[in-house]
């Protein structure tokens, strides 16, 4: 889609009701479903975290950036995601945090990014992580400037391609439940895109959809 067709829509996408557990339960892993549908989160004390789902132009057409995260010893190692990451005290509040880690990791400068709605807060079990995304848009083109510690790659998903019901599979993963479990996923590129960030990506997809042409 044409970024400028793109921006017309951007206020009925701030006036749509979020379909939260809805659009989060078609993408989420059979063992997470019922955590999600009975999770007491008083329980748990989760950390914080905000992440960025950035729209901005490329050739004049409407793109979302995401990252592929570098090798390293943890729950989230080589996976794609969004630009995002923990809450600091010093973080005026969690869009602050979104930004300026949009910053650290790929080099946006914050005052190019209106933030224009918040999406649905998701519980990720084995980080412990409680996630706050944030719908952004940068009306000018962007050149990426990836940290080498953290990010492997820049991914630059056009939004036609998000939108098709192609980019929905099955796929066989390692969980931290199992060595292998078919779960729901997007595959973007060459890229499988599963757990949280496909459930967020999700909800981002019921909204475009109730709101966009087809």
């Amino acid at each position: 889609m044409d970024f400028q067709e793109f921006l017309q829509f951007v206020p009925k996408i701030i006036d749509v009701t979020l379909p939260a557990f809805h659009a989060h339960i078609k993408m989420a892993p059979i063992h997470r479903m019922e955590d999600l549908a009975n999770m007491d989160l008083s329980k748990k004390k989760p950390r914080i975290a905000a992440v960025l789902m950035l729209f901005y132009p490329k050739n004049e057409q409407t793109h979302l950036v995401l990252i592929l995260r570098n090798a390293y010893e943890g729950i989230h190692s080589a996976q794609v995601g969004f630009p995002g990451g923990k809450y600091e005290q010093e973080d005026e509040d969690l869009i602050f945090t979104a930004l300026r880690e949009a910053h650290e990791e790929i080099g946006i400068n914050p005052k190019t990014i209106e933030i224009v709605k918040s999406f649905s807060e998701l519980y990720i079990p084995p980080s412990n992580f409680l996630v706050h995304p944030f719908l952004g848009i940068c009306k000018s083109e962007l050149v990426f400037v990836p940290d080498p510690v953290e990010v492997a790659a820049i991914i630059e998903l056009p939004l036609s391609v998000f939108l098709s019901k192609n980019t929905v599979v099955k796929s066989d993963v390692k969980t931290s439940y199992s060595n292998s479990s078919a779960v729901p996923a997007f595959k973007i590129e060459n890229h499988i895109v599963w757990g949280a960030t496909a459930m967020i990506l999700s909800e981002l997809k019921e909204v475009l959809k109730e709101v966009l042409p087809t």
